[in-house]
């Protein structure tokens, strides 16, 4: 059975894949499938933001990690800063391969002293 909502309630959904979206929420069934449409895609690299838009979406509900009301006014007085697509994209592709030269130094590190590294969870470990 699918709700109807009315186009007013503007959502932030967080994904098991770590990505944020925010949209204005269109319909919702019992399985918690999400049809938003206006909706951006927002990056965060420290106190940064991007947003990419995404326009009409359909989530599938076991991909929703958690989802909730937007508050613009509240965004606004958080402190980040907003910068281009292109400016974020490269900041959160510089962001992984510091996190990838982090977790190589940490295996080297530990291989050196005989013991082994057990993988940290990841995006698809997430419930």
């Amino acid at each position: 059975a699918i709700m109807r909502i009315r186009p007013v309630e503007t959502l932030v959904v967080y994904l098991r894949d770590g990505r944020t979206l925010i949209g204005i929420l269109r319909c919702i069934d019992q399985f918690a499938n999400l049809v938003l449409h206006r909706t951006i895609e927002r990056i965060h690299v420290g106190k940064k933001y991007g947003d990419i838009e995404r326009g009409v979406i359909i989530i599938r509900g076991e991909n929703v990690v958690l989802l909730g009301e937007w508050d613009q006014e509240r965004a606004r007085k958080s402190g980040l800063q907003e910068i281009s697509v292109e400016e974020i994209l490269e900041a959160q592709r510089e962001e992984q391969q510091q996190q990838q030269h982090q977790q190589t130094l940490r295996a080297k590190f530990m291989k050196e002293r005989g013991l082994t590294l057990t993988p940290e969870i990841g995006p698809d470990d997430m419930y």
